[in-house]
């Protein structure tokens, strides 16, 4: 695998290195900069494929790399990373040929992603030659885009995405309902992603991470000395995202008092950050998501009835990983190249018994929990394909859990049960056919007759080449 360059760009010395050592791990070869005249000598030395720089440096600014970057070799991709005050500069920047912005604090994950974009996007302009960068640029930046996700053949997976292509165009408010896990958060950034406010800020917010104290400075802002700790101003989310979208993530977790604010200013579509007496105007689409039942809530005089009407002017379910049986082989692929990427491993794929398996489980966590158990598989992999012995054992009892009570008709009567039982100490592999013929070939099943666990009955089927 060839080793992708990145250079750095901080006058922050400990934000570097920490970046610096965290991209490292992840397996590309990173230099840093703490100005613009160092990143300059550095970049006649050393052929970078990425560049990764604050808005703001002490001799200048990121737009002055980013013009000096993309005069010396436009394939090159440049992300900037940015506090909220600079966003709008970002998006400019992004007018000129960045490939995007992240948002500070850095989000781990979010910042791995956009630089594994960025590098496929410039190892694809390479591709393509020099003459035809521009007209390639839309396209391209398209298909990342649809890399991020698996769109699926399932029917549940084509009206999800029929339902995406025609609420995006809209400024329609859209409330996603479904399960922890599901990916309420992906769905959101599609719709961004495919509306006419592409190009301007997605700001994600986790209503369940704000206090309530704060929610009116986290939304709308605060001038400089509103309240005791207000050292400095602060742009609120929406304003942080005028043009753009702002995605409420587990809108139902926000308190009845910060639900009025919130409805104010949707329906107004104007701010007051705390302390001051100017209002703002606003130009936001609102998304919103929950894996509450909001309705109930609204009942229940929990959630504001005219908020809950206003964030679903259309909604969309999203389908748990377990109405999707079709594409679970294809989100365990996905998940498994970008666990490859992600921690420098080259595992071709999966055995056949983790493939039946995976179509067996329920995944009560969605595709949250699939994406966990696949890179902690792919780090534990010796081989080169993911074996039943690298999964975790609590997804086997879990999945022993959850057979149905209207399933043991396949048990006759305890006795001829315990027989089996009995019977496995004279001829263990003449016990276990007769298990799953008796099972028709159901392994979770064939494993509850024996009264073992999966993993064991996966390991024996294995030990005695039994074709199921």
């Amino acid at each position: 695998m060839t080793t992708k360059n990145i250079l750095v760009i901080d006058d922050d010395v400990s934000f570097c290195m920490l970046l610096n050592t965290f991209l490292t791990r992840k397996g590309f070869g990173v230099s840093t900069a703490y100005s613009i005249e160092e990143a300059k000598q550095l970049f006649e030395q050393t052929k970078f494929q990425l560049i990764l720089t604050d808005v703001r440096l002490p001799d200048g600014d990121g737009v002055e790399i980013l013009k000096h970057v993309k005069e010396e070799d436009p394939t090159i991709q440049v992300i900037l990373m940015t506090g909220y005050t600079d966003i709008k500069t970002a998006v400019n920047a992004m007018k000129l040929g960045a490939f995007d912005y992240v948002a500070k604090p850095i989000n781990s994950d979010q910042i791995l992603d956009t630089v594994q974009q960025a590098l496929s996007k410039s190892a694809d302009k390479r591709t393509v030659g020099q003459s035809s960068v521009n007209t390639k640029a839309n396209s391209t930046k398209d298909n990342t885009t649809s890399a991020d996700y698996v769109k699926g053949k399932s029917e549940k997976s084509k009206q999800l995405h029929h339902f995406i292509e025609v609420v995006a165009p809209t400024n329609i408010s859209v409330l996603i309902i479904g399960e922890s896990g599901t990916g309420k958060e992906n769905i959101a950034h599609s719709i961004h992603k495919k509306s006419e406010r592409a190009q301007a800020p997605y700001i994600a917010v986790d209503c369940g991470a704000i206090p309530k104290d704060l929610a009116a400075s986290e939304f709308f802002g605060h001038i400089k000395g509103s309240f005791t700790g207000a050292a400095n101003d602060k742009t609120g989310h929406f304003e942080a995202a005028n043009g753009g979208t702002v995605f409420l993530d587990e809108v139902g977790n926000l308190s009845y008092d910060v639900q009025v604010q919130l409805l104010r200013a949707l329906q107004e579509r104007k701010v007051k950050p705390v302390g001051s007496s100017k209002e703002i105007d606003v130009d936001i689409r609102v998304i919103a998501a929950t894996n509450e039942d909001l309705q109930k809530a609204v009942k229940e005089g929990k959630f504001r009835e005219d908020l809950y009407h206003r964030l679903n002017e259309f909604s969309i379910q999203a389908p748990r990983l377990a109405e999707r049986k079709e594409d679970i082989l294809s989100f365990a692929n996905f998940f498994l190249q970008q666990s490859n990427d992600e921690l420098n491993k080259n595992v071709k794929g999966f055995s056949p018994e983790v493939q039946a398996f995976f179509l067996e489980y329920e995944w009560p966590g969605n595709l949250r929990e699939m994406r966990n158990i696949i890179k902690r598989a792919v780090l534990l992999c010796m081989d080169n394909v993911v074996g039943i012995d690298v999964l975790p054992a609590e997804i086997f009892e879990r999945s022993d859990e959850d057979i149905d009570e209207s399933n043991s008709s396949i048990f006759e009567t305890q006795k001829e049960e315990d027989s089996l039982k009995l019977y496995s100490s004279k001829s263990e592999e003449k016990t276990i056919r007769l298990a799953l013929e008796k099972a028709k070939f159901n392994k979770t099943k064939a494993a509850k007759i024996l009264g073992i666990d999966r993993k064991t009955l996966y390991n024996k089927i294995k030990l005695y080449d039994i074709e199921v």
